[in-house]
């Protein structure tokens, strides 16, 4: 029996090549937003600190960009890809909640090993924390915000077998 695990063709994983196009594209412009709206909330965090506290600072410099991230997202990162206005509430809410209560921690944490920390080594720290947030975020919008519906996978079928 003749195998073709090394044949130079031959892909182990087989994927859709539009669908690992797409993926690539996603993170791209994922990274994009991500980037802008880590920076626009560094700033508004410095900028809100010494009057709000940095809890409070934290809250509202998440609470003015999750709106628009992610509906940069709808329109440029997963645009064509169709969604349920209310899971895209939902996900807003949760989106939100998960920066809140995890940016929270992260200060919290900070303030409890660092005696009085600078807001250089606070912003420092939830820029980190953003990062590692960012990619459970990525994964949350790619695979059920903005995931392929069953129409989108039967179109698909339909398109590559006529």
């Amino acid at each position: 029996m003749a195998t073709t695990r090394c044949a130079p063709d031959h892909r182990p994983f087989a994927t859709d090549p539009e669908r690992h196009h797409e993926l690539g594209t996603h993170a791209a412009w994922y990274v994009v937003a991500g980037i802008v709206t880590t920076g626009v909330q560094a700033v508004l965090f410095l900028l809100l600190r010494d009057r709000l506290g940095s809890q409070v600072a934290n809250l509202v410099a998440i609470a003015l960009t999750t709106v628009g991230n992610t509906e940069f997202h709808r329109r440029v990162t997963f645009a064509g890809r169709r969604s349920n206005a209310g899971k895209r509430h939902l996900q807003d809410l949760l989106t939100f909640a998960f920066y809140a209560g995890y940016g929270s921690a992260v200060l919290a944490i900070l303030d409890a090993v660092v005696d009085r920390p600078t807001s250089w080594e606070e912003t420092g720290t939830l820029l980190l924390s953003s990062l590692v947030g960012g990619f459970v975020r990525f994964a949350v919008l790619r695979w059920w915000v903005f995931a392929h519906g069953s129409e989108d996978a039967e179109q698909a079928r339909t398109a590559h077998s006529g």
